[in-house]
């Protein structure tokens, strides 16, 4: 649908009045672009001798932000056609597993800040912080389509998991944020 198509189709149609794309949609879009900042900053970083004790990790981490890449794109387009379809609960599950991928994303950042190249510290900041905004469009997708949905059980599964996800994603984000911020001042 979007994820193969050119970005000013979907900038265009996440900008008119369509149904969809809408805020699930782009919220993936950026995890993705915070995922390949991660590939990018492990791309720049494999090869050079200064961080060659580190190249069996980096390689690790590139191939999970490589596959969250393309997940968060996958989803992306998952996103569309769930709001398409009027199935509350897949407006509730694609908002919900994009929660959950970019926690996952947002902890390949930390070791970036050790093993990365240290030229790129900086796109590790944006990284995380795209991770977590990603986070936070779909936290109140989830909020919004629990309430459509009567299931008190299923609804209490997903807050408890929301809540100690949030905790983590957001003390990630402030640790990297405050970790380049010294490193890139000196």
């Amino acid at each position: 649908m979007y994820k193969q198509g050119p970005i000013d189709k979907y900038i265009d149609d996440l900008a008119a009045k369509l149904p969809a794309p809408g805020g699930g949609s782009a919220a993936a879009l950026n995890a993705s672009m915070g995922a390949a900042l991660i590939s990018m900053v492990v791309n720049f970083t494999l090869g050079k001798p200064k961080y060659a004790e580190y190249e069996k990790e980096l390689k690790g981490i590139l191939g999970k932000s490589e596959n969250l890449k393309g997940e968060f794109l996958r989803l992306m387009d998952l996103d569309v056609i769930a709001y398409q379809s009027k199935n509350m609960r897949d407006a509730l599950n694609v908002p919900f597993m994009l929660t959950r991928l970019c926690c996952e994303g947002l902890k390949l950042c930390p070791p970036l800040l050790k093993m990365g190249n240290k030229n790129l510290i900086s796109d590790v900041a944006v990284a995380a912080i795209m991770l977590e905004s990603a986070y936070a469009c779909a936290y109140f997708n989830v909020i919004i389509n629990l309430n459509t949905i009567a299931d008190t059980k299923l609804t209490q599964v997903v807050e408890k998991e929301l809540k100690q996800k949030d905790k983590i994603v957001k003390k990630i984000r402030k640790d990297v944020e405050d970790k380049v911020g010294k490193i890139i001042r000196g």
